[in-house]
């Protein structure tokens, strides 16, 4: 089993970043290693959404997710081929001078055996560059 979290502050505003989040047919376009995304189904309390990757290796699975707008968007794991477990959420708190504090929490278990290199991928090697792509969208968005 693999974790990670990392907390920042984006100078960005959490409704923006909210919108961002939830937004998931736009992550190929900005999302590192994301090939596809199907919206099986979403609404304002959440949403099931099947994610396409190509990490060395390609890959998909479907999350079940929990919104709380604006600051929180959790996830649970529903099925896919090669995740036993994929939890985790995006906690936004509004600063009140146009910054959010983000703090994103990961933790995936692998069926079978896994390289390293990919679980790290997954989780914290990438994650400071996964979250920039994230509030550079967000700051892009009119």
């Amino acid at each position: 089993m693999a974790q990670a979290s990392r907390t920042e502050t984006f100078d960005v505003e959490i409704d923006k970043l909210y919108d961002t989040i939830v937004d998931y047919a736009s992550y190929p376009d900005f999302v590192d290693g994301c090939s596809s995304v199907n919206v099986i189904e979403q609404t304002e309390a959440g949403a099931k959404v099947e994610y396409g990757l190509n990490l060395i290796k390609k890959f998909k699975y479907i999350l079940n997710l929990k919104h709380e707008k604006p600051n929180r968007v959790s996830w649970s794991f529903d099925s896919g081929d090669l995740f036993k477990m994929n939890e985790g959420s995006w906690e936004l708190k509004d600063n009140g001078d146009g910054t959010t504090e983000v703090t994103y929490s990961l933790e995936v278990d692998i069926k079978g055996f896994a390289p390293k290199k990919i679980v790290d991928n997954l989780t914290s090697k990438n994650l400071p560059a996964m979250m920039t792509s994230y509030k550079n969208r967000a700051k892009s968005r009119g």
